[in-house]
């Protein structure tokens, strides 16, 4: 089984309807982190190193990601292709700990790429 991870669940169903039974599409719903809102970001005293929290929002897809990457042969992220679409497939990356991913534009065409080797 491959995974294929889009943004918004319209683009995991209009994947679905022409890729084979072999995929699974999951929408990300948007942002899956985001810097908290009630403190600084920031750690200023370790290098400006950023506080990620998990929105009360996103913590049901990322459970399911986690559990659908492990069985997946391959972890296809398609975001798209703007700064808002590389931070959502940056932060993927580190939550599911996905090391080796092929990564693609949604605008792009996906059919094409993703039947290669």
């Amino acid at each position: 089984m491959r995974l294929v991870i889009v943004e918004s669940p319209t683009k995991s169903i209009t994947l679905k309807r022409f890729l084979g039974k072999e995929y699974q599409v999951l929408a990300t719903m948007g942002h899956i982190r985001d810097l908290p809102k009630s403190e600084f970001g920031v750690e200023t005293e370790n290098d400006f190193k950023p506080k990620y929290i998990i929105p009360k929002k996103s913590k049901k897809i990322i459970q399911l990601l986690k559990e659908v990457v492990k069985k997946a042969g391959l972890a296809v992220i398609a975001t798209d292709e703007d700064r808002e679409g590389e931070a959502i497939a940056w932060h993927l990356t580190q939550i599911l700990n996905l090391n080796l991913i092929r990564e693609l534009s949604f605008m792009k065409s996906l059919s094409r790429q993703l039947k290669k080797p």
